[in-house]
């Protein structure tokens, strides 16, 4: 795994970048996650905002792009309210969006968490209920499961929270 590196994606990455969250979508439907990342989701005019912003990242492997993820700085508003749960912390946390491999790859989470990890002890990040593999992969890499939130356009998703030190918490 020590051949991996991550770094900040660019506009040249895009037609990539495209092909990896189609390859994403395609496992999901075949792993039984029928509704999550419909209609082409996410659409390139996000993905080069992301670029723009400075909040898109691409994991490489030999110079090959294997894996992408946003990681987000600041209050999330569709974390605002939280039911069947509750959040472990109300510190200033970032959040892990659009993680995503080529199909190829395992680990692909695990690399994003642990850059995230050196950047900030506070993350958060949500799936869809049939995303079992997701989710086993989200609590492997040390989250908890805090509740149910809602997308803006009112899906419900199960988020999860990863803290320094929970147990002080």
């Amino acid at each position: 795994m020590d051949k991996r590196e991550v770094v900040k994606a660019k506009k040249e990455d895009l037609p990539i970048l495209l092909q990896i969250y189609e390859a994403a979508r395609k496992f999901m439907r075949r792993s039984g996650n029928m509704t999550q990342w419909q209609g082409g989701f996410p659409p390139a005019e996000l993905l080069l905002s992301d670029i723009e912003i400075g909040q898109l990242y691409v994991i490489k492997e030999e110079d090959k792009i294997i894996g992408v993820f946003a990681l987000i700085f600041g209050s999330d508003p569709t974390y605002s309210y939280i039911e069947d749960g509750a959040w472990l912390s109300t510190e200033a946390y970032a959040t892990l969006h659009r993680v995503a491999s080529d199909g190829m790859q395992k680990g692909i989470l695990e690399a994003a968490v642990n850059f995230a990890w050196k950047k900030i002890r506070h993350l958060r990040i949500d799936t869809h209920r049939d995303n079992l593999p997701m989710q086993r992969a989200i609590q492997k890499n040390g989250f908890k499961r805090c509740g149910i939130i809602y997308l803006p356009d009112g899906s419900p998703r199960i988020a999860f929270e990863k803290i320094e030190n929970l147990e002080e918490k």
